[in-house]
């Protein structure tokens, strides 16, 4: 029965992610995202992986799917109008940084971050407790790097919005 389920959550998955990048609405396309979500999640669940199933479902296809509808309202990408200069730079900056990120996490994960086997993973009574427990002990300092660039992109967003709003920083 999973290899049913496989197939079907799959070409699903693989028709809304194309549907996501190839639409011209951005409200559409962000739509088919949040599709493309679910059926990974379902992917997920055929795994028995239900807590990154449930992570999935909550975190991104609801709080980060708000936040990008919330910016796509916001931006109202109707008015930009650009010249072949600024989308060449942009262009350009946007594959130096895909190389400069690529590097970073090729670099980070080619190395263990803690030497040794994880203390009290043998005794862990379920999927949920043993990803807790990975993720508290040897993936501590990933888990809080991350945290420490999503507050740079939260103050990030709050300076963009209080310049474009016209008001000041406090």
């Amino acid at each position: 029965m999973t290899a049913p389920l496989f197939l079907v959550f799959g070409l699903l998955l693989i028709l809304s992610a194309l549907m996501t990048i190839l639409h011209r609405n951005p409200i559409t396309s962000a739509l088919f995202l949040v599709l493309s979500f679910c059926s990974l999640a379902g992917i997920y669940l055929l795994l028995r992986a239900e807590f990154l199933a449930m992570v999935q479902i909550i975190v991104y296809a609801g709080a980060i799917m708000v936040l990008f509808l919330f910016v796509i309202m916001y931006l109202n990408l109707k008015h930009d109008v650009e010249t072949g200069v600024q989308i060449a730079v942009r262009r350009g900056v946007g594959w130096l940084l895909a190389i400069t990120v690529g590097a970073l996490v090729v670099a980070l994960f080619q190395r263990q971050w803690a030497p040794g086997p994880v203390v009290g993973l043998t005794d862990a009574t379920g999927n949920t407790e043993a990803i807790g427990k990975l993720l508290y002990s040897r993936y501590l300092f990933p888990f809080e790097l991350t945290s420490i660039i999503l507050l740079a992109a939260m103050i990030g967003v709050i300076v963009i919005g209080k310049g474009r709003q016209g008001g000041t920083i406090e």
